[in-house]
């Protein structure tokens, strides 16, 4: 059980995510790892699963480096460029933020 656990706490938060999505699967072995990728990867299968699972690898060390606020104007900024104001203050009003947050938000995207 040692093994599993250091070898699971060195994937991070994509290995966390891996071995909650399998056992959610209610199978096991190789089966729960199919099953579990291609769930996490949706359209994709299993590909998508494991592109998604190091996108949140990235996503998650970007949050502890320099935090959400930082990380989320970062995003909006860029998006601003190719998407409609309406379309990104709807999605905005839309996130599980503060308040507080979602004005910065607001406030980036529309200038």
């Amino acid at each position: 059980m040692d093994e599993v656990v250091k070898k699971v706490a060195a994937l991070g938060l994509p290995g966390v995510i891996l071995v909650i999505t399998m056992a959610a699967t209610g199978l096991t072995g190789a089966a729960a790892i199919t099953s579990a990728l291609a769930f996490l990867g949706g359209p994709a299968g299993m590909l998508g699963g494991l592109a998604m699972l190091g996108i949140t690898g990235l996503i998650a060390d970007a949050l502890a480096k320099v935090g959400l606020e930082t990380l989320l104007l970062e995003i909006y900024r860029d998006r601003k460029n190719s998407e409609s104001l309406s379309r990104l203050l709807n999605e905005i009003d839309r996130l599980p933020t503060s308040g507080e947050l979602k004005q910065k938000l607001k406030t980036e995207v529309r200038r």
